[in-house]
């Protein structure tokens, strides 16, 4: 990717985006208006608002709080705005919520995909529609050269039941609609295990260390011996820009479901993570290991060889760095300093000559 490619191609570009104020949504509208695209984002008003008023420049942004399965407020919304690119990334994101709550998790994972997928289909001046799920799409067998995009996909949770069946509609859709209408590229794009400031999701590690740290408790991991392939927020944002970049160029070619994660000889252990992430911060309190109360998979990795050869996508830092940048977020936090400041600064550092 040549330098400033993105930069230039999204600067003036109107970009929509649902789910906005969520962890993986602030960080992507933060880059797009680092980039000078004009961004329309779509969120409910609840708790993750506060944050990401703290983190984005979120004044230049146009808010609009409301429910994605409030099919009529999207389409007003969307068909005001008339978006060139559309990042749907709205969701119940947590697979522990999916179990206190799989009506609503199945609810709003299906149906807001499926009232996204819908209107796209009468926007004017659409060119690259870009769903976002998630790796547990997958029917998981923790198979240990990764999934690729052709796998079987299917869920045994709530969660992973509902992004099997996001990508299912997706496919419905883009099968017996958008091919015929040739009218813009689409594509979902799946990631997973994603670390990096403003993350304060519950039964995630990264926030579950740093609320032990300010709390001046110790430390509960549910499965220390499980492995993930860690990567930085960034990352797979990196991607998801590309994909968006690349539709609008080249929509037949690059339509269709993309992986975006680290390299799958690179894995690392939960109490690893949380190892390097308190050696950086000098703090912590003693880890305590107890059994998890819901069932998740030892192993679930993703293969994206696809989006290495054919979007020229690559994870840039490794997992050791990822931590030490996500803990120097933390740390700003902690510190009570600008945490725009450092949001932008690891913005800029990432995407510096890539």
């Amino acid at each position: 990717m040549k330098k400033n490619s993105l930069h230039a191609f999204f600067k003036n570009k109107r970009v929509f985006i649902t789910g906005h104020t969520g962890f993986k949504g602030t960080w992507l509208t933060s880059c797009l208006i680092n980039f000078g695209a004009k961004v329309m984002g779509y969120s409910k008003n609840d708790e993750k608002r506060h944050y990401y008023e703290k983190i984005c420049l979120f004044n230049k942004v146009q808010n609009v709080y409301a429910d994605i399965l409030d099919y009529k407020s999207l389409r007003k919304n969307l068909i005001k705005f008339d978006p060139k690119i559309i990042f749907h990334l709205a969701a119940q994101s947590l697979v522990s919520e999916s179990f206190v709550k799989p009506y609503k998790t199945i609810q709003t994972n299906i149906i807001g995909t499926l009232n996204i997928v819908d209107i796209s289909r009468s926007l004017k001046s659409l060119r690259s529609l870009v769903i976002v799920t998630s790796d547990k799409c997958y029917f998981n067998k923790e198979i240990k050269r990764g999934y690729k995009e052709d796998d079987v996909i299917g869920g045994d949770d709530p969660y992973s039941a509902s992004k099997a069946s996001s990508e299912l509609v997706f496919n419905a859709y883009s099968k017996s609609f958008l091919n015929f209408q040739n009218k813009f590229g689409y594509a979902t794009a799946r990631a997973g295990n994603v670390i990096g400031g403003g993350d304060w999701s519950k039964d995630r590690i990264i926030p579950d260390c740093i609320k032990s740290v300010i709390k001046k408790k110790k430390l509960i991991i549910r499965n220390p011996n499980s492995t993930r392939p860690w990567q930085h927020v960034l990352e797979p944002i990196s991607g998801y820009l590309l994909l968006a970049k690349r539709l609008y160029e080249k929509k037949n070619f690059f339509s269709g479901s993309w992986n975006f994660g680290p390299s799958t000889k690179e894995t690392m252990e939960v109490k690893k993570v949380v190892k390097i992430l308190f050696s950086f911060l000098n703090t912590g309190k003693v880890i305590i290991v107890k059994k998890g109360k819901f069932y998740e998979p030892n192993l679930l990795k993703l293969n994206s060889n696809k989006a290495a050869k054919l979007l020229k996508w690559k994870n840039k830092w490794n997992m050791k760095k990822s931590i030490q940048e996500t803990a120097k977020w933390y740390k700003s936090y902690l510190d009570k300093t600008d945490l725009k400041k450092i949001t932008l600064i690891q913005i800029n550092q990432y995407f510096e000559n890539k």
